[in-house]
């Protein structure tokens, strides 16, 4: 039985709602929503996207993305780490981007964290790592939009080692979006043409 939130697109494809009408969500949905993300660099700009969402729809930070990864230098971890007060104002200045301080320094401070957890000998493996480790033994079965949890006990966990480690931005509501975008866990609605399509958990929930 399909969700009755699962709309068959003029492809054929099954998708929710929210990925089957904005040309840009729909890509990104087929594409990159959930497909599993297990390098430093690629992480750090996820976190970091997510960071800037918060309070914002994520259709915004898709079409100023480009504008992101030209301004933080294509979110290499090294670079902004050693960004400056210069940088600062260069950000605070950039119309292309989402021009909040608080949140802008929190990408700079993450970065530095991101450095920082490479040395770390309680956190084998880095940023990835430390991501990875919160994957729960099984993921959510949602028919509708209703069904799918905007946080878990994971997420909490997540949320509370990265802040122990000095990131910020991170709370555990981000920290669940950013475990569904990066394939940590898999929400895709039951009927989805995606549901289990990231090699990390079988259609039913379970492991592969």
């Amino acid at each position: 039985m399909s969700s009755p939130d699962v709309v068959t697109g003029p492809d054929g494809l099954a998708r929710p709602a929210w990925a089957s009408v904005d040309p840009l969500l729909r890509e990104y949905y087929d594409t990159e929503w959930g497909v599993p993300v297990h390098d430093e660099r690629g992480l750090y700009e996820r976190l970091s996207l997510e960071g800037f969402q918060s309070g914002l729809s994520w259709a915004t930070i898709l079409r100023k993305r480009p504008a992101f990864r030209a301004a933080f230098r294509d979110f290499d971890p090294d670079t902004v780490a050693g960004f400056g007060d210069d940088d600062v104002a260069r950000l605070l200045a950039d119309p292309g981007i989402v021009r909040n301080r608080a949140k802008i320094l929190a990408t700079i401070g993450n970065a530095r964290a991101t450095v920082a957890l490479r040395d770390d000998p309680g956190t084998p493996g880095g940023l990835a790592g430390l991501i990875w480790s919160f994957r729960p033994a099984r993921t959510p079965l949602p028919r509708t939009m209703a069904e799918v949890p905007t946080i878990s006990p994971e997420s909490t966990a997540l949320a509370a080692a990265l802040r122990a480690k000095g990131f910020r931005f991170v709370g555990p509501t981000t920290m669940h979006a950013l475990m569904e975008a990066v394939g940590i866990v898999d929400t895709h609605l039951v009927g989805s043409h995606r549901r289990g399509s990231s090699g990390v958990w079988a259609p039913d929930g379970s492991p592969r």
